[in-house]
């Protein structure tokens, strides 16, 4: 692996890891419901895409496995927590 791809796998993970922060806070000090549930779902997309940078960085496909799994994960929770947040109820 050269020093570019290198030094750019690691900028990208720290810029993900403090992305993950700042939308950590959001979630735990967001004033409603919504905001909480955006950033929970952006929680999944920066999860997802940490995999996807590790699984180019240790050339392992495991980790695409597992960054699919969270991709479907975080769909079907946040759809299911905006239909709870719009009618109260996810099942009908």
């Amino acid at each position: 692996m050269s020093d570019f791809l290198f030094g750019a796998i690691v900028v990208t993970l720290a810029c993900y890891v403090a992305a993950m922060a700042l939308a950590l806070v959001r979630l735990v000090r967001g004033p409603s419901a919504q905001d909480r549930v955006l950033a929970m779902d952006l929680i999944w997309t920066l999860g997802m895409l940490l995999l996807l940078v590790l699984a180019i960085r240790y050339r392992n496909a495991a980790y695409f496995e597992a960054a699919l799994l969270i991709a479907l994960f975080g769909f079907v929770s946040s759809a299911s927590m905006a239909k709870f947040l719009l009618r109260g109820e996810v099942v009908e």
